[in-house]
C-alpha cells in the first residue's frame, strides 16, 4: 500500500497494526484515515483505537471480509491500519543535541527500523536518513521500528556529505563505525556531542567521508563484521553508559 513515489508525493505513510496505530495517536499524530477489518472491529483494543482516532477527526473506514489481506503489506495482516502524515522535519532537531544516529546508505528496511528503535531507546536527539539509505517510511522499516518512527525525531537529507556538514557546523563530532583501524569504542570518549555514522551493510562507510574519528568494535570470533543494527546499538548504549557514569 502506497509505493515510495506515492508516499513522498503525498507525504503519507502506512502504519499497520493496532499497537502501531495506537502509538502514533498517543504521540499526537492524527491519522489521515483508518481502515479496520470488519472481523476485528469489535475487539476491545481495536475499538479503543478507533474511538480515539474518531475523536481526533480521523476518517474511519470498515473493510469487508478478506479485503485487508489484499491491501496490507504483511503476510498475516493486522485488523487495523492507518495512514499518517510523514513525521520528518528539517534539521532543527539537530540543534543543541548531544547524540545523533546517522544512517549512510543503510539499505535493509529491517536494519533501518532496528536502528530507529535503538536510537529512541537510547534517548538520541535525532536519527538522520541520508544518501542511498532505504526509505524511512518503507512499511517494513516502520514495523521494525517498533513504533519508534513516531517517537524519535527524524531528519531526511539527500546526501551523506550534506548531513555531515550540517552536523559539523552544529558542533557534533562525527564518528564513523568501521570494522578495522578505528579506536576501540569502549575507550572512546562519548561525553561530548557525537553523531554516530553507520554505513552500508556490505560496503561500510566510504573512506572519502569527512569524519572526525572512527571507532571499531573488537571481535573475538571469526565473523567479518557485526550486523549494522547490532553495531549501532552497541555504540549508542556505550555513549549512554559513559554519560550516565559521568553524571554520577
Amino acid at each position: 500500500m502506497l509505493k515510495r513515489s506515492t508516499r513522498w508525493a503525498e507525504r503519507t505513510f502506512v502504519a499497520e497494526g493496532t499497537e502501531l496505530v495506537r502509538t502514533g495517536i498517543d504521540a499526537g499524530c492524527v491519522p489521515e484515515a483508518v481502515f479496520v477489518a470488519s472481523e476485528g472491529a469489535a475487539t476491545p483494543l481495536v475499538a479503543a483505537v478507533l474511538s480515539a482516532a474518531g475523536e481526533m477527526g480521523a476518517r474511519v473506514f470498515t473493510l469487508g471480509p478478506g479485503v485487508m489481506a489484499k491491501v496490507a503489506d504483511t503476510v498475516t495482516p493486522q485488523p487495523l491500519l492507518a495512514t499518517f502524515a510523514m513525521t520528518d522535519t528539517g534539521p532543527e532537531p539537530l540543534d543543541g543535541g548531544s547524540l545523533v544516529l546517522v544512517l549512510a546508505d543503510v539499505r535493509d528496511p529491517g536494519n533501518a527500523g532496528t536502528l530507529l528503535r535503538t536510537a529512541e531507546a537510547a534517548g538520541a536527539d535525532a536519527v538522520v536518513f541520508c544518501g542511498g539509505s532505504v526509505d524511512a517510511y518503507n512499511p517494513k522499516t516502520v514495523r521494525s521500528s517498533a513504533w519508534s518512527i513516531f517517537l524519535v525525531p527524524l531528519v531526511v537529507m539527500d546526501t551523506v556529505e550534506g548531513a555531515l556538514d550540517a552536523l559539523g557546523s552544529r558542533g557534533y563530532r562525527r564518528v564513523g563505525a568501521v570494522v578495522r583501524q578505528g579506536e576501540d569504542y569502549l575507550s572512546f570518549d562519548w561525553r561530548q556531542p557525537s553523531a554516530i555514522v553507520v554505513g552500508n551493510e556490505a560496503a561500510g562507510l566510504s573512506p572519502d567521508l569527512d569524519l572526525d574519528a572512527n571507532v571499531a568494535i573488537p571481535m573475538a570470533g571469526r565473523a567479518e563484521s557485526l550486523n549494522v543494527g547490532v553495531a549501532g546499538a552497541l555504540l549508542c548504549f556505550e555513549a549512554v553508559r559513559q554519560r550516565r557514569e559521568d553524571a554520577g
